[in-house]
């Protein structure tokens, strides 16, 4: 697993008026390489970016400029999995390239933002801010520091995969999806008659639908649905590829709290997608 973590700093309200280029390379969720350069921009500096990132024009006189440095940009991230937080740092890079009349560099592009709104259900409509995000998962890093906020990102990313059990490559596509594949409130009342009836089922991990129904269908059968793991729950139900990895931190939290609650006594059925729904099948 290898990817590049981005950022940039701008000097005015310009995305392509870079000041500050960061960027952190991750290989098997470990840093391997670190790369940051102050540049000038060759515009001017708006008094609220100077207040954000503390970047005065006094400070990149003497700095290069994108063009200058867009060989080891270029080289860097060419062919590789770019990974930045939110879609702003993708499109100031593309408005640099088209000032300066360079050519697009071909790479995978992967919005952090848009990973952490799939993979948490509280930051799934608000509160995805990098700054907030990497508070509440404990990560420190000195914010509108172009190579500390590249970093963050990369690592929320690495959070995301050990909590969900998705891969680099399944978040690819998990991005392109609707939030509400997996997160939203799914929470439902059993049907008293249905044959599952006295069932509690937690859902976790991707599954081929969207969880909303895939609650309505376990609702019908007299399960009731929960959003997370308690001492009622009586069934977990795993997306079946994430069913497949079971090697320790590739597991989600509720997949391991069910496993810790299990060990204790607490009478728990782990299943698949695929069992889950043919045991609806069956008993419909």
């Amino acid at each position: 697993m290898k990817f590049v973590a981005i950022d940039f700093e701008t000097a005015n309200p310009d995305l392509a008026s870079i000041c500050q280029i960061g960027a952190v390379t991750f290989q098997d969720d470990k840093i391997v390489d670190t790369w940051q350069t102050l540049l000038n921009p060759e515009d001017y500096f708006d008094p609220m970016n100077v207040s954000i990132h503390g970047i005065y024009e006094d400070m990149v006189q003497d700095a290069p400029t994108f063009p200058q440095v867009f060989g080891s940009l270029k080289h860097l991230i060419a062919g590789q999995i770019v990974v930045c937080h939110s879609h702003f740092d993708r499109v100031a890079l593309d408005r640099v390239i088209y000032r300066y009349t360079l050519s697009k560099i071909d790479c995978v592009w992967l919005d952090t933002a848009k990973v952490v709104r799939r993979a948490w259900t509280e930051f799934s409509r608000k509160g995805y801010g990098l700054k907030k995000v990497a508070e509440t998962l404990g990560i420190e890093f000195e914010h509108h520091v172009a190579e500390e906020d590249a970093r963050a990102a990369g690592e929320i990313l690495l959070r995301a995969i050990a909590e969900t059990g998705m891969s680099l490559q399944d978040w690819l596509i998990r991005v392109n999806k609707p939030i509400d594949l997996n997160v939203g409130e799914i929470t439902r009342e059993g049907n008293p008659d249905g044959p599952l009836a006295g069932e509690v089922v937690v859902f976790t991990g991707t599954l081929s639908m969207p969880r909303r129904e895939a609650a309505d269908l376990a609702a019908e059968a007299g399960c009731e649905v929960a959003a997370a793991i308690k001492k009622t729950t009586t069934l977990l139900v795993v997306g079946d590829q994430d069913i497949r990895r079971l090697v320790g931190h590739e597991k989600s939290s509720k997949h391991r709290k069910a496993e810790d609650l299990i060990a204790k006594g607490q009478l728990i059925r782990i299943v698949g997608e695929s069992d889950f729904l043919r045991l609806v099948e069956v008993t419909a």
